[in-house]
């Protein structure tokens, strides 16, 4: 062969030895990139994020933000979201539906779902608003002082999400994993929204008496304590919020806490996340999923 024709094959031979590589180049980082995963965020006002701007218009019955920690999780780590979370959800709004053309939250779910969170319980026996409202009231007309609610009602509230809430719970999270077998299901808890001991200084924002702020304390970690265990039982992931939003109660300063106070709050729903704590929510379940 002529030396100018055996250069012709060798140049052909490099440049389809080239256009070989790069496209096993092109075909390497197409499988190596990863698909969003199929989030779905269920759950009640926690999860929605109810009184933090900017508010999501496509629903307004259920309170819902667009900053809300799905929309935070979905943000930092490219998930297609389905947000179908709604204030004042109980756990029977999972199957039913809570408002007229409000479908129920499990409706959401498909088989090809990678990902669940949700909050919810805390409205189960209307427990959040009846501890905060019954504790609230003794307190005023206490004076701060005693323990009014507690003397008044005792065990009644630990006891009703002890006989009605658990069991609940955990037929909700059965019914998620059955829906969407194939995801991970994460509940979380809810952050602190009293201080451990009475703050005489936060009277005027969370106006609970001196010896009903650990009584109201006792009553938000009596729920956490079943919706982690309902999450172990049922092979969910428990999101524990007991040490990271320890300081960060409704009594602390803005800027500190992640839940606004009853009085002087900056959110319109008051005793809920504020940006802050949305955000602090998010990225402590990306941590404890292990999305970051």
């Amino acid at each position: 062969m002529p030396r100018s024709g055996l250069r012709n094959v060798m140049l052909a031979s490099v440049a389809a030895l080239a256009i070989s590589l790069t496209g096993a180049t092109v075909t390497a980082q197409a499988t190596t990139t990863p698909k969003p995963l199929n989030y779905v965020a269920l759950g009640d006002s926690y999860s929605a994020g109810s009184g933090v701007l900017p508010v999501d218009t496509s629903n307004l019955l259920c309170l819902r933000s667009k900053a809300n920690y799905p929309n935070v999780i979905a943000a930092r780590t490219g998930a297609r979201l389905t947000d179908v979370t709604c204030g004042a959800a109980q756990t029977k709004h999972f199957t039913q539906s809570q408002y007229l053309g409000v479908a129920p939250q499990l409706n959401a779910l498909k088989a090809d779902t990678d990902l669940v969170t949700l909050t919810i319980g805390g409205n189960d026996n209307n427990t959040f608003i009846n501890a905060i409202l019954a504790c609230g009231s003794a307190g005023l007309l206490s004076g701060g002082k005693g323990s009014p609610c507690k003397d008044r009602n005792g065990s009644s509230f630990s006891d009703q999400i002890e006989s009605n809430t658990y069991p609940a719970l955990k037929a909700a999270l059965k019914a998620v994993q059955d829906k969407a077998p194939h995801a991970r299901v994460a509940a979380l808890g809810y952050p602190w929204i009293a201080p451990p001991t009475a703050d005489p200084s936060c009277f005027a924002k969370l106006p609970i008496a001196e010896g009903d702020i650990p009584y109201v304390r006792g009553i938000q970690a009596h729920l956490n304590a079943v919706i982690k265990r309902a999450a172990e039982e049922t092979g969910a992931v428990y999101v524990d919020f007991a040490q990271v939003s320890e300081g960060h109660d409704a009594c602390k300063p803005a800027g500190t806490r992640w839940i606004e106070p009853v009085l002087f709050g900056h959110t319109a729903v008051p005793v809920h996340p504020n940006a802050l704590g949305e955000k602090r929510m998010a990225e402590h379940a990306m941590t404890t999923l292990g999305l970051n």
